[in-house]
């Protein structure tokens, strides 16, 4: 199984975690997130990460999600990408991260597209009833 670690600003991470317990009614395994406050330096949070993103892995890789590409989640989160083993999708929602926890028994590609299009796809214009 592949493991999925956040790395998003503030409590964001921590929020996503809760929803994901709250709708499927239990924590999945090897789902880990990294909180990043305004004032903390990338490189004093890569080792942080690079420790939980090994508490994830079990051998099949991870897949590391943050928030908004080219702010200091994203930045840590590239320091970690091995392509193939440690993939990384910025822009994580919850339509995204349930996603990708219904698809980490698969390849990683299959996973990193299957991540892509839920985050992709949870973006929907309502129209009133």
């Amino acid at each position: 199984m592949i493991g999925i670690l956040i790395i998003a600003h503030g409590t964001l991470g921590e929020a996503l975690v809760d929803d994901v317990v709250h709708v499927l009614n239990k924590r999945p395994p090897q789902l880990a997130q990294l909180g990043v406050a305004s004032q903390e330096d990338p490189l004093d949070l890569l080792p942080m990460a690079q420790n939980i993103l090994r508490q994830v892995d079990s051998g099949d890789g991870v897949l590391v999600l943050t928030d908004v590409w080219g702010a200091t989640p994203s930045n840590v989160a590239v320091k970690l990408l091995l392509p193939g083993r440690v993939e990384g999708v910025a822009g994580v929602s919850l339509p995204m991260l349930l996603r990708a926890l219904t698809y980490r028994n698969k390849d990683m590609e299959t996973l990193v597209t299957k991540a892509v299009s839920g985050g992709r796809d949870g973006v929907i214009h309502m129209e009133p009833i």
